[in-house]
């Protein structure tokens, strides 16, 4: 009788019941750390039933019958082990996605975790972060945890489920065929949705990607990119005959129109003699004859008025970490306030973000070339011909360029790519001795390396700094706690603060430069460049709209920074930039203001100067025009006149956009600046 109702109280639970455990277990889990994902990265809204979320539901039902095929492959008794397994490797995986999101705001790739050792080199940063989203990732464990604990409550009244080979080959069919049907359903819904579409066979935009593909689909395809050496077929853009139509539609307007203006004075353009003609005839791989002809055809940006005017100086360029317009004050921040408003002045300048944080910014700035998702572009670009470069150019001139860096020299790899673009490099750990503090001083790093090259004539040293790198607070930020003194009174939030603190200690390096520039009298003979290599991340929007003193544009607002170039004769020319530019800019606009012999063709960015069109491109492929801006995720476009936008101008420049990434991407890949040969055509 007792046994009777112990059984009516725990009745068995049979093989199919186990199996329907297993299965909503293994989906269910899934699918809530792919809301959590979406949710921690964009908010609740984009948790709602929608279209981008479809294809994260089916991959997700796909997925867990793969799963349940491969655990029905051994033996029962263990079936539950694997999929708790499974659910593990699901947690570690999305807690560390998530984790990495809030710091760098962007979701690591593979190859990421060949450099995860750099990675732990910030590990008060991780801590920080593990502390401020325990709340979620106790939620994910306890989900865990109670399921386990079900489980073993459960486990002693399964039925003994030996299933014959016969059997067990029928439940792995099964599976995979369900595998299968969910695969193929997701990729119909993939194919419904043009930008899924896009993402999953042509494309490869990270964030863009978790919200319309899922997070889990997302490092899956990037996995099997990497180790099966398969990438998606990206299409090559071709120049239509309506686009040569478009590009010269405003010319002819211009010239038909009466003006009693002189014609502009003809001063060339910025075009090397490079015989594509020939190029084209040797080579046979048919992609290499493609850019050839399309570099051959692109049209090469004029010379202006603005060429040469710094030939011969001294060049002082630097990349600053985390640095945005709103560091600027009079009172903390002389130095930056005074080359910030005595230069020329890019009103409508942005610092895009990409994958690989402060190396694709470095990257972008100094290469003029958008980087490649899913590879350490920088790293990867030690193994090329940069002719094109700073370092390279000024060195054919007779410089002896130098690159410092606070922080280990090899981070990112700069000891690969910094030589290769023709520097001198020192950082930590490699003829440069700092204190060690976490961030190092910016100040210190100038006061010890300035007269490496100060004496030199001309000389060009490059800066990546790092006193201005996360986190924002004044208990695991020693440069924010050295400087907090004076940002005491501010009227702001700590984290507001102590970002303030951490640019205080840039300014102060620039300060020494400028009275050691001085003392030495080259001052006016001397241009000194300086960007952010993205905005500060570290910071909540919140404060970032404090900082600002206004509210933030969620679509382009966080990219909105400032480019200083300044030169000390500059502020009587009250020279100002209003159209677009971006970080891809500096460079041909430094190539072509100190006068050197470049090929504006190559370069994915433009002289500012020059009459070539503005663009301005990000990650996910939205952009900004001079016209319009079109935000890809939402698929937003904008009109700042109000005016109607013309469909094939549009179109022109979204081709354009995706010429700016493919051929940036062909550029790395295939070493092509190896391959032209305007030197030998010269000697």
């Amino acid at each position: 009788m007792t046994e009777l109702r112990r059984m009516t109280k725990n009745p068995p639970i049979s093989p199919k019941r186990q199996l329907v455990f297993i299965f909503l277990s293994l989906f269910l889990y899934l699918f809530i750390f792919e809301l959590f994902t979406r949710w921690m990265a964009k908010g609740p809204e984009i948790t709602t039933l929608s279209l981008g979320l479809i294809p994260t539901v089916l991959f997700s039902l796909s997925i867990t019958f793969l799963i349940l095929a491969i655990i029905y492959l051994f033996p029962e008794k263990y079936h539950h082990i694997y999929a708790n397994l499974w659910l593990f490797i699901l947690f570690v995986l999305f807690m560390s996605q998530n984790i990495y999101h809030d710091i760098f705001r962007t979701f690591y790739f593979f190859q990421s975790v060949e450099h995860i050792g750099q990675g732990l080199g910030f590990r008060n940063v991780l801590y920080t972060n593990l502390i401020k989203n325990i709340w979620w990732i106790l939620i994910s464990l306890s989900i865990i945890v109670t399921h386990l604990f079900i489980e073993i409550r459960k486990r002693k009244n399964y039925v003994s489920n030996r299933f014959k080979w016969p059997t067990k080959i029928k439940f792995v069919i099964a599976f995979l065929t369900c595998f299968v049907s969910f695969h193929f359903l997701a990729l119909w819904a993939v194919k419904s949705n043009e930008q899924a579409r896009d993402l999953y066979y042509h494309n490869y935009a990270t964030n863009l990607s978790v919200e319309k593909l899922g997070l889990f689909t997302t490092f899956r395809l990037d996995i099997q990119r990497n180790l099966l050496g398969w990438t998606p077929t990206i299409e090559e853009p071709d120049l239509q005959p309506e686009d040569e139509e478009t590009l010269s539609k405003d010319q002819d307007e211009k010239e038909d129109a009466p003006s009693t203006d002189t014609p502009p004075e003809d001063y060339g353009v910025n075009q090397l003699e490079i015989p594509f003609d020939q190029l084209i005839e040797e080579s046979s791989s048919d992609e290499i004859r493609k850019m050839h002809q399309y570099f051959k055809n692109k049209e090469a940006s004029n010379k202006n008025e603005f060429t040469g005017k710094y030939e011969g100086y001294n060049l002082i360029w630097i990349t600053a970490e985390g640095y945005a317009p709103y560091a600027v004050r009079e009172d903390l921040t002389p130095s930056l306030y005074k080359l910030s408003r005595e230069g020329y002045q890019f009103n409508n300048f942005y610092n895009p973000i990409w994958g690989v944080s402060t190396s694709d910014g470095e990257y972008t700035i100094l290469n003029s070339l958008v980087p490649k998702v899913g590879v350490w572009s920088f790293s990867k670009s030690g193994e090329n011909d940069l002719p094109f470069v700073m370092g390279n150019q000024l060195k054919e001139l007779g410089y002896a360029p130098k690159a410092y860096h606070n922080h280990s020299y090899s981070y990112y790899d700069r000891d690969i790519s910094h030589p290769n673009m023709g520097y001198d490099y020192r950082g930590v750990g490699n003829g440069l001795e700092m204190e060690d503090m976490w961030p190092r001083s910016d100040l210190e790093m100038m006061e010890k390396t300035i007269d490496d090259f100060i004496h030199e004539d001309p000389f060009h040293a490059y800066f990546m700094t790092v006193s201005g790198h996360l986190e924002y607070n004044f208990l695991g930020n020693e440069i924010a706690a050295k400087n907090k003194h004076l940002v005491d009174d501010l009227d702001l939030s700590d984290q507001a603060k102590a970002y303030i603190a951490g640019q205080i200690e840039l300014d102060k390096a620039l300060k020494l430069l400028l009275e050691r520039l001085e003392e030495e009298d080259v001052l006016d003979d001397t241009l000194i460049v300086l960007t952010g290599d993205h905005y500060p991340y570290g910071l909540e929007n919140e404060t970032i709209e404090e900082l600002m003193g206004e509210s933030l544009d969620e679509k382009f607002g966080l990219y909105k920074s400032e480019l200083i170039l300044y030169a000390s004769n500059m502020k009587e020319e009250e020279v100002e930039i209003d159209e677009p530019t971006s970080t891809l800019d500096i460079l041909p606009t430094l190539s072509n203001l100190m006068g050197l012999d470049f090929d504006s063709r190559l370069f994915m960015g433009r002289d500012v100067f020059s009459e070539e069109e503005a663009l301005v491109v990000f990650e996910d492929r939205s952009f900004l025009t001079e016209d319009f801006s079109y935000y890809l995720p939402s698929e937003d476009l904008t009109s700042f006149s109000g005016e109607p936008i013309d469909d094939e101008y549009f179109d022109h420049m979204q081709r354009k956009t995706d010429e700016i990434f493919y051929y940036s991407m062909q550029i790395l890949d295939k070493d092509y600046y190896s391959l032209l040969k305007w030197k030998e055509k010269q000697d």
